[in-house]
């Protein structure tokens, strides 16, 4: 019997595989994509610093190309006040980095094939029953329907289910992402800046920038419809001409909307990702608490569980994630909450906030280590 059967091989599956092979712990990797398929991912991934140790522990940091986060510029349109969270301010060499995910994918996969992990390709789950000492899995690949049984089963694809078991909120929000080009470079510098319709994010990425722009779902298909000069105007007076946007690449958009499991154990059941939770993509928490959520899962495993499925286990994974994965959720559902308020009185506090965080060096630094580190950075 497999002591742990990982299903799905994106970044999260493989992170989770690689931590378990280097702790002796056997499992396999069930995904139901073609072998490399992962690589035509195109999105990009804000990476902390903590999430680099995490991967770099498992060998796949060394191939990945990514660009360093030096700072976080932080603003609201229209008003006064913002900040700047710079990567010394947490003791730090960068606060994160920017990569693609199918690149990332494209390491972790390579990481995997150089410790001998089984990852099996176009190999579908079509379900699941889990017993006392045992979990099976019904599952289809080339040959056929076979069966596996395993003692823990680590659901790492897909989305939040089940209506009895989950919390959902739709923002009515969605998120154009894109590539952008401009005359002058980064600096290594990211942008988040706030409007009464949502966060619009520009992170440093090759000589360019990777763009995450929010906006309300009923807008959003206009935006897109826009030619290169208008969509780019759009954005040079949102940032009141501080760049000189000369290119922006294909555009798409996705909707953004909260949704996660209040717990994420169940029998010989875990979840990790975004199957365990999505959250809104403003401060960029959610690829990032899925590794944390990864290694504290391979450090309870690591200490020498002979079942790695056992209900004593699994509770004490949830109880040592449950501040940070609530801290997580919280802290972007309420950056959320709080930029949406479009009350003048409102705008002012934040832009007092955000002037009374640019003077206290203690302050920042508790913010930054938070979001590299999670809810245990202090």
């Amino acid at each position: 019997m497999l002591p742990v059967a990982i299903v799905g091989g994106g970044p999260v599956g493989l992170a989770l595989a690689l931590h378990l092979q280097q702790a002796g712990i056997g499992c396999a990797v069930l995904d139901a994509r073609p072998d490399g398929a992962l690589r035509a991912d195109r999105r990009v991934l804000a990476l902390s610093h903590g999430s680099r140790q995490i991967l770099e522990r498992v060998g796949a940091w060394r191939s990945l190309v990514a660009t360093p986060i030096a700072a976080i510029h932080v603003s609201q349109q229209g008003r006064l006040g913002r900040t700047l969270i710079r990567a010394r301010d947490a003791g730090v060499p960068a606060l994160g980095y920017v990569a693609e995910a199918g690149k990332l994918g494209a390491a972790l996969a390579q990481a995997c094939a150089d410790a001998k992990v089984t990852v099996l390709h176009e190999t579908r789950v079509l379900g699941a029953d889990t017993r006392a000492d045992r979990a099976l899995l019904r599952i289809a690949e080339q040959r056929g329907e076979s069966a596996r049984e395993a003692q823990l089963i680590a659901w790492a694809e897909g989305t939040v289910s089940g209506v009895n078991e989950s919390v959902r909120r739709d923002y009515g929000q969605q998120a154009i992402v894109a590539t952008l080009q401009t005359r002058q470079p980064s600096g290594n510098v990211a942008y988040e800046r706030f409007l009464a319709t949502g966060p619009v994010a520009l992170l440093p990425r090759d000589n360019g920038f990777a763009l995450v722009w929010t906006v309300p779902g009923d807008i959003c298909a206009s935006l897109l419809a826009l030619d290169e000069q208008g969509f780019l105007s759009r954005l040079h007076d949102i940032f009141s001409g501080r760049f000189d946007f000369t290119d922006v690449g294909e555009r798409s958009a996705f909707p953004l909307g909260l949704r996660f499991r209040e717990s994420p154990v169940g029998n010989r059941a875990v979840w990790l990702g975004n199957a365990a939770q999505t959250l809104h993509p403003v401060a960029g928490q959610g690829f990032n608490l899925a590794l944390r959520d990864v290694a504290q899962l391979a450090r309870l495993l690591r200490e020498g569980a002979s079942d790695c499925g056992s209900a004593l286990l699994l509770a004490r994974h949830a109880a040592a994630r449950r501040l940070d994965r609530r801290s997580a959720i919280g802290f972007t559902d309420g950056l959320v909450r709080l930029f949406g308020i479009r009350e003048a009185l409102a705008g002012h506090a934040r832009g007092a906030a955000l002037l009374a965080l640019d003077l206290m060096p203690a302050a920042r630094r508790f913010l930054a280590r938070r979001m590299i580190y999670g809810a245990r950075g202090w």
